[in-house]
């Protein structure tokens, strides 16, 4: 089982830690893809325009020089840089060894900075998103797609991949489709279902965390991932279609 997770938008600092090692981090073949995005960030924050490239506001400001001198900031795993409604419903803290071991293992983070890493790879705090257009990158979805057909497919090669990413992220590597399901998070409204973000990150960090803790052999299969959704949520699976992957939906009721 691979479980593809987009990056939290906000990152939690580390007061302290080793500075940044980018042969140490998974994938090695994106190393070159690495160092140009990680150059041309580093230029577009130190550029006049760098709020209007990045597309944040001057409350973030601090973030934006950071993003200038990011090879001399202090690391941590990447399970501790990123935060957010999805990370904190995965609770990686609160999992036992043995389920930790088992999440570096399973989980890959798709970034807009260093293409793909492992959850436990040492990397410092930044700010950029996949949407993101830089100079010489052009958006950075498309810059990263090539760069990921090849390991990642390695990687994801007999494997269920469970695609929790947002559209967004989704962009930059397209998973093979009979071996992919996406997750999508409904909620019944006034009778009605409606897509509900917030809810949507929350619950797919939910069930990631149900996937690396509950009991029993891990799904290898769509439908047994539908099975094993279905412990905790009602879950329904569509076949793919067209160009999309299955299609795992989980259906929130209206009182959640």
């Amino acid at each position: 089982m691979l479980i593809l997770l987009p990056p939290s938008e906000g990152k939690t600092r580390p007061p302290a830690g080793p500075t940044l090692n980018t042969d140490s981090l998974h994938f090695p073949e994106l190393a070159a893809a690495r160092k140009e995005v990680l150059a041309a960030l580093r230029e577009a924050s130190a550029a006049p325009d760098a709020h209007a490239v990045l597309g944040v506001g001057a409350s973030l400001a601090e973030e934006v020089r950071r993003n200038t001198v990011l090879e001399s900031e202090p690391c941590a795993p990447a399970h501790r840089i990123y935060s957010g409604v999805l990370y904190d419903a995965l609770g990686y803290t609160t999992l036992t060894p043995a389920q930790q071991d088992s999440a570096e293992k399973a989980v890959v983070v798709i970034s807009a900075l260093w293409g793909a890493i492992g959850f436990g790879d040492a990397i410092p705090a930044y700010r950029l998103s996949m949407g993101t257009s830089l100079p010489g990158c052009g958006r950075l979805a498309a810059f990263w797609k090539a760069a990921l057909a090849d390991p990642l497919g390695r990687h994801a090669e007999g494997r269920l991949v469970v695609d929790c990413r947002s559209s967004t992220y989704a962009a930059a590597w397209q998973p093979p489709q009979q071996d992919t399901a996406a997750v999508n998070v409904f909620q019944i409204r006034n009778g009605e279902r409606k897509v509900v973000s917030h809810f949507a990150k929350h619950t797919r960090g939910e069930l990631a965390r149900h996937l690396l803790t509950r009991s029993g052999t891990a799904p290898s299969s769509a439908e047994e991932l539908r099975d094993a959704a279905a412990e905790k949520w009602e879950a329904e699976l569509v076949r793919p279609a067209g160009r999309k992957p299955y299609q795992l939906n989980l259906i929130l009721p209206e009182d959640h």
